[in-house]
């Protein structure tokens, strides 16, 4: 089981990737691209501008869950982790596992997937990525191991960074 696990997570084009990554080198702790473990059916069906229906992910959650869980030291993760009931299954194989939510206004999300190229996500299914975003309800108690983490169009990479492990220092010791 991993000392520190993270999930970066959000809609496309909130930054997962290049937050994970620049994060877990920051910490240190290994990063793992979530895109990476989807099955072929699912890039393709996304690559067509399908949306994944919610049996199309189980697969897909389980094998990022495996892959965290058998992490041996701390590891970063992004994932899309869009729902409650899929942040469970990933909380289910470990534990101790923290949720970093970058939140972005649309109009950022829809620039920066304009500006994205060699992705299999279109930006055509950002909608329904934003329709199937639950968000945590830190003032009714619920989920308050999803941090959320505003990434405006504004900062930089570096300045997002820091601000995460502000934020996640808060939780883990030795952060």
């Amino acid at each position: 089981m991993p000392a520190h696990a993270i999930v970066v997570m959000g809609v496309s084009g909130s930054g997962k990737s290049t937050i994970g990554q620049h994060l877990a080198a920051r910490l240190p702790a290994a990063f793992l691209e979530g895109d990476t473990l989807h099955p072929a059916p699912n890039i393709a069906k996304m690559r067509s501008g399908a949306p994944l229906t919610d049996a199309d992910r189980r697969p897909w959650l389980a094998a990022v869950a495996a892959r965290i869980a058998q992490s041996d030291g701390a590891v970063v993760v992004s994932c899309s982790a869009l729902k409650k009931e899929y942040r469970a299954v990933l909380r289910a194989a470990t534990p101790a596992l923290r949720f970093l939510l970058l939140s972005a206004a649309r109009p950022v999300l829809e620039a920066r997937l304009r500006n994205r190229s060699g992705h299999f996500m279109p930006p055509l299914l950002l909608q329904s990525q934003l329709d199937a975003l639950q968000m945590p309800n830190h003032e009714l108690g619920d989920e308050c191991d999803v941090l959320v983490l505003d990434v405006g169009a504004e900062a930089s990479v570096e300045e997002t960074v820091e601000r995460a492990v502000a934020l996640l220092a808060d939780v883990f010791v030795n952060l």
